[in-house]
């Protein structure tokens, strides 16, 4: 049987956002300001926990190793959307796009599972408070968040792999602002059929594990809050974990409905919207809901910078 005559593409084009020329100006203004604000909120919070010895603390080092997290996953995809935002040329080479599908996926799946951690540290925090740090070792913490590692980089590696085994023949456009894989494998010449059932799978793992783990803890911690016996009590215990909360669902909720999605069900505009919120948004929001408004990093800061106190 003659195989099929097949001309490979070397390149794609990443349409971007549908927008009108006086738009282009603006959105890209609006996207590098919130892509500065990330570096700098990101940046300083993982400065500020390494710097001051106060905050060598499990939960402190959980939220400084979200926020290098967060500087990766949003320079694997801004630089490259404001480039394109700014000029004519919106191409991106195969090797360029597979690198940036591999890196932005291990980021990703290592964050969903670095919050299911969180959530194990928020736990022995408030039903074990004396024995917190003697559970919540230094030698455990570097272990957990080397397995959440791992896991990125082998989910990764199969998602990658199932994804670029695929013909991509023309057309070359990809309608999305970065080389996501639901938006590349609409151009594979071939059935997608399997890389639907393995994208269920890995999101299955990656998403759904993390997730019914967090909701089971939180179902506990919550038991546990309603055995304080003082209001302050329960609202202080209560208020370390809200944040928390907050951006598990801004993160995890939007990949879920992303990657457990049949791709044919897939709408490239909503997509857009969904990622906007995972990449993004929630970069741009975790210092703020995280540190920023926290007593003992604002002490930190104004240590760093100069004063010996911070008001009370």
């Amino acid at each position: 049987m003659q195989e099929p005559n097949w001309t490979f593409v070397t390149e794609f084009i990443l349409l971007g956002f549908s927008l009108g020329p006086r738009t282009t100006p603006l959105l890209f203004s609006a996207f590098l300001m919130i892509y500065l604000l990330i570096i700098l909120g990101n940046s300083l919070i993982a400065l500020l926990i390494f710097l001051d010895s106060r905050l060598h603390t499990p939960m402190y080092f959980f939220i400084g190793v979200l926020s290098v997290l967060d500087l990766g996953y949003t320079t694997t995809t801004m630089p490259h959307m404001l480039a394109h935002l700014a000029s004519e040329k919106k191409t991106i080479s195969f090797v360029g796009c597979v690198a940036q599908m591999y890196i932005f996926f291990v980021l990703g799946v290592t964050e969903t599972w670095l919050f299911a951690i969180m959530s194990i540290d928020r736990f022995v925090a408030i039903c074990h408070p004396l024995r917190y740090k003697v559970i919540m070792s230094p030698w455990l913490c570097g272990a957990m968040v080397i397995f959440c590692a791992l896991c990125g980089v082998a989910s990764a590696l199969v998602y990658t792999i199932f994804a670029m085994r695929l013909p991509y023949c023309g057309p070359n456009k990809i309608n999305h602002f970065f080389c996501e894989v639901p938006a590349v494998l609409k151009l594979a010449c071939a059935d997608t059929s399997v890389n639907d059932r393995v994208d269920f799978i890995l999101g299955f793992s990656v998403i759904l594990i993390p997730l019914s783990l967090i909701l089971v803890v939180y179902v506990n911690i919550f038991i546990a809050i309603l055995k304080i016996r003082s209001a302050q009590g329960r609202l202080k215990a209560f208020s370390t974990c809200a944040s928390h909360i907050t951006v598990v669902t801004m993160f995890c909720v939007p990949a879920m409905v992303m990657y457990m999605k049949p791709g044919t069900k897939a709408s490239p505009e909503q997509d857009k919207k969904l990622a906007l919120f995972y990449n993004i948004i929630s970069a741009f929001l975790n210092p703020i809901i995280y540190s920023l408004r926290n007593k003992d990093v604002k002490r930190a800061f104004l240590k760093v910078v100069g004063w010996r106190r911070a008001p009370e």
